[in-house]
């Protein structure tokens, strides 16, 4: 098996052709030609998940994040992405990033996020025919503003979150996995009453009346990712040697 032959079921998926300008998904580290014996999953490309594919036998990992954003002068192992680099090139392992055409195709990551709540009518939020960022439904049975905070809490597993003064009545929501500060006012357009995404900043949090906005964090809104793109490769090749990461590891500790 080449590395061409799984990230070709991967872009049938998830098409590189449809990611931001701004991102660099694509094969970031090794040859399309390369041979595979194994693939592991994961989220972030990290100096741990590299030592965790070697020893699983795996020479090919597929994140969510690029490994790199912009230009590098040099791979220093003092770093963490050039730590991360240096593992993948010492083990001979390809390193492939799925990050906004994951997020931007059907069945990615905010219809994940989607697929958590009781949503009907869910569509793209921020549509390009067919595709784009973020995705809206609509409730059966309208919420509360504090009802709503209390489902998504819920159905995320979370603690706690950050969100604005809650709104009288829900009915429709608004969701965008990792940063979707960009989509606030296509989900006002939309007619959403509560948007859900992460990495909201605190000016952000002053919303006309009738709207909310909720952050559940980058990483709570974007690690069904890790799961849907093992069913992709498993369904695609169901005899091969695939497998997640051991553990998925939040940067952000809250304490």
């Amino acid at each position: 098996m080449k590395v061409r032959d799984i990230l070709a079921a991967v872009e049938e998926f998830a098409p590189l052709g449809v990611q931001e300008g701004w991102d660099n998904s694509g094969l970031l580290v090794g040859s399309p030609d390369d041979e595979v014996h194994g693939v592991t999953i994961g989220f972030d490309a990290t100096a741990a998940l590299m030592e965790d594919a070697h020893s699983s036998g795996c020479d090919l990992v597929i994140v969510h994040h690029p490994l790199i954003f912009g230009g590098l002068k040099k791979i220093d192992p003092a770093d963490p992405a050039g730590e991360a680099i240096y593992a993948a090139i010492r083990y001979g392992i390809a390193v492939y990033a799925t990050h906004t055409p994951a997020d931007k195709v059907p069945g990615g990551v905010s219809w994940a996020m989607a697929g958590r709540l009781p949503l009907v009518n869910v569509r793209v939020l921020d549509d390009e025919g067919g595709v784009g960022l973020g995705v809206v439904g609509d409730l059966q049975s309208p919420l509360g503003g504090e009802e709503a905070v209390a489902m998504v809490k819920e159905a995320f597993g979370l603690a706690a979150v950050r969100c604005s003064k809650p709104v009288a009545k829900v009915d429709r929501i608004a969701l965008c996995g990792g940063s979707g500060s960009s989509l606030i006012g296509a989900a006002m357009r939309s007619g959403a009453q509560l948007f859900v995404t992460g990495d909201i900043t605190y000016h952000k949090f002053f919303t006309p009346k009738g709207f909310m906005l909720m952050d559940i964090g980058h990483f709570e809104s974007e690690k069904d990712i890790v799961g849907i793109l093992f069913k992709v490769i498993r369904k695609n090749f169901p005899n091969f040697a695939v497998r997640t990461a051991s553990s998925l590891e939040n940067p952000v500790h809250y304490m």
